[in-house]
């Protein structure tokens, strides 16, 4: 039996919003799409330089919902035991014990992930797409809702290591964060320079988790998944869209993670729009932060100075958006 005095969910999601706002200046997209992955229980990967409250952003919005919140600063020292967990010897009972690593919380923030070697980032491998971990053979859940948030720094590339391709697929959404514009940045300085805000918590993580479910029952036309499914075929097969000229520029296209993303990303917009359905723009608003680190642009395109994005705005062009489901002439 639900609470009759709770919040309706457009009411707690303002609400999450509004506490965070209150401490985060601008940043609205980068904010919605933390919100869109937490709803659709999708993981982030975010790049931009340092300073503009990446970190800032997700801590708050743990408090808010009272998550438990990690950081693991990722260096080229890391080994995966430091962020897992392992098992560890006690002398005077002579047993062993597990000791749980930092991934154990509700909000991960991996930050700088790029300065880990392979073997730290595959360790999140698991952790990521089976919401476990495997210590010597035995299985360990992580808490419920999860959400890994992994930064990269652009600006640095000393030290720094490619991303596996397997790791870069299960990440929803690469969100590209950019500086603030001068109103803003006044802003954060008089809030950095005054007094301190104190957020409320106005959520928990059991009403996140209800947020979530709810996310699944908002519909999708089939339209709609036929529309995500050819946006993401025409990144492998661009010539059956009528892109001939575009596959000497790709090696390899994306994966159906990607189609599945789209979707669930849909519906989490919906949501966040307060809609208990799906509409094109909902989907087409979030094609280049899902498509954007799944394309793998050959040497050609490359060489020609051609970004994902710009590939991107190509397919979309091309492949037609389905007509708006739902929508019916206004009553006389």
């Amino acid at each position: 039996m639900s609470d009759p005095n709770a919040p309706d969910t457009a009411q707690l999601m303002e609400q999450i919003l509004y506490e965070v706002k209150r401490v985060v200046v601008g940043q609205d997209r980068f904010l919605e799409r933390v919100m869109v992955a937490m709803l659709a229980q999708g993981h982030l990967l975010v790049e931009g330089v340092p300073g503009l409250a990446k970190t800032l952003t997700v801590k708050t919005l743990a408090d808010v919902v009272q998550g438990r919140f990690k950081r693991i600063q990722f260096t080229p020292d890391l080994v995966p035991a430091d962020l897992v967990g392992t098992r560890m010897y006690n002398q005077k009972t002579g047993e062993f014990s597990t000791s749980l690593g930092p991934v154990f919380a509700n909000l991960l923030l991996a930050d700088e992930i790029n300065r880990a070697p392979a073997k730290v980032q595959s360790a999140l491998l698991e952790v990521m797409q089976e919401r476990q971990v495997t210590i010597a053979g035995e299985s360990h859940k992580v808490p419920s809702p999860f959400l890994v948030m992994a930064t990269q720094n652009p600006i640095e590339t000393e030290g720094t290591y490619p991303l596996p391709e397997a790791q870069v697929d299960r990440f929803m959404m690469k969100v590209v964060v950019d500086y603030p514009t001068d109103e803003e940045e006044f802003v954060i300085v008089q809030r950095v320079t005054g007094p301190a805000v104190q957020v409320q918590a106005v959520a928990t993580t059991d009403q996140l988790a209800a947020l979530q479910a709810q996310c699944r029952a908002v519909y999708v036309d089939p339209s709609l998944v036929q529309y995500a499914v050819k946006l993401v075929s025409a990144t492998r097969t661009p010539e059956k869209h009528g892109l001939k000229d575009m596959a000497r520029f790709l090696t390899y296209g994306a994966s159906p993670r990607a189609t599945i993303g789209l979707v669930e990303g849909a519906r989490a917009l919906a949501l966040l729009r307060g809609r208990p359905y799906a509409l094109p723009e909902d989907m087409t608003d979030l094609v280049p932060d899902v498509l954007r680190h799944r394309l793998v642009l050959s040497y050609e395109g490359l060489s020609e100075g051609l970004s994902p994005e710009a590939l991107v705005d190509r397919i979309m062009a091309a492949v037609k958006q389905p007509p708006k489901p739902l929508q019916h002439a206004p009553q006389a």
